[in-house]
Order: structure tokens, then C-alpha cells, then sequence
């Protein structure tokens, strides 16, 4: 029988720690919908999809704004684009600045909605309550009392969604590059 994830780890954390699982069981969960309300919501959303509308890019494709449950994931090119068309993305990207500029605009036009826009992965952006961040998790381990915990990240630069929990006092943060380096780092500081 194959187990859940959450059953074979004593913690698992998804969205920032805004669902989190303890010993196999969900027992904390935050609601975007919650705090923004469906009329601001709707509000961002739309506006998201009319910035993106007028972006030229190389390619296209479906599911450009993912609702979860604690975040917005905006995604220009379109999250169920292939490997190779997110490759070609985060090249474009890195060119023409596409997820930084959409940033820039969001903050234009929501200074006062409490919201942060950071730029993730590879080809989005998630936006989420100010102080939802990845440092959100800490919060369901501090009374457990853990001497040490690292976090091993690929966006670890200010303005990128690991950014807040790589640099947290709380933290040893871990720049990586690909799965290959976090398993190389793993083995090199437990061995």
C-alpha cells in the first residue's frame, strides 16, 4: 500500500504553510477568499487577465491565473504549457522581464490591498496577504522547540518567493539550483 506524503512525514506544509498537515492530519487552513473577499478578488483577477492579454510572448497556453487556497498563481504563459514551452518562457523571461513588470504593474494598482507579488518557479507569480510568505509555517513548528531547521530553495533573491524564509534568524536558508544540487547539499550536510 502506498501512503500519503502527509502520512510519512511528521509535518507537510503546502502554499506557504497555510495548509498544514501534522502527523497525517490537516489542522490549520487559510482562505485567500477569506481575507480579500469574492469583490476584491474578482477585482484582481480581472485585471490580472487584461495585463497578460496584452503581452506578446512566444507561446500561449491555458490556466493563467491557478486559485488555491491561500494564493493567487498568475502565469503569463499559462500553466499547462510543456516542459519545453516553460523552458523557452523563463528564457524569454530573463530577456524581457515579463513576470517583473507584471509585478511592478500589480503593486501600481493594488498599493493598499495588503497583497505581495513575488515572482516563483519559473513561470509565475503568486499573490498572497502580506505576511502569507513561506516564513507562514514557522509559525505551526516554534512550540515544538527545533534547535535547527534548514530550507533549501531555488528563488532565494529579494523580490522571489523563497526569499523571506532563506534570510529568517530562524532559519538556515540553502540556495539550490535543480533537485540534483538540494540532493547533493542533503548528502553533504548529513553525511
Amino acid at each position: 500500500m502506498v501512503s500519503s506524503v502527509t502520512d510519512r512525514f511528521d509535518y507537510v506544509f503546502s502554499e506557504n504553510g497555510l495548509v498544514a498537515h501534522k502527523k497525517g492530519k490537516l489542522y490549520s487552513q487559510e482562505s485567500i477568499v477569506s481575507y480579500m473577499g469574492e469583490e476584491k478578488l474578482q477585482e484582481f483577477i480581472n485585471f490580472a487577465l487584461r495585463s497578460m492579454s496584452d503581452i506578446k510572448l512566444p507561446c500561449k497556453r491555458g490556466t493563467f491565473i491557478e486559485f488555491r487556497s491561500g494564493l493567487i498563481n498568475v502565469c503569463p504563459v499559462g500553466r499547462s504549457c510543456s516542459q519545453a514551452e516553460r523552458d523557452q518562457f523563463a528564457e524569454y523571461d530573463k530577456e524581457h522581464h515579463v513576470r517583473e513588470k507584471l509585478v511592478q504593474l500589480f503593486q501600481k494598482q493594488f498599493p493598499d490591498a495588503g497583497l505581495s507579488f513575488v515572482i516563483g518557479g519559473q513561470i509565475s507569480i503568486d499573490v498572497f496577504p502580506t505576511g502569507w510568505d513561506k516564513r507562514y509555517c514557522l509559525r505551526h513548528i516554534e512550540k515544538d522547540d527545533f534547535k535547527t531547521i534548514h530550507f533549501f530553495g531555488d528563488k532565494t533573491q529579494p523580490g522571489e518567493n523563497d526569499y523571506e524564509i532563506y534570510q529568517d534568524e530562524r532559519t538556515i536558508g540553502h540556495t539550490v539550483t535543480s533537485p540534483e544540487d538540494t540532493i547533493r547539499q542533503l548528502k553533504q550536510l548529513f553525511t
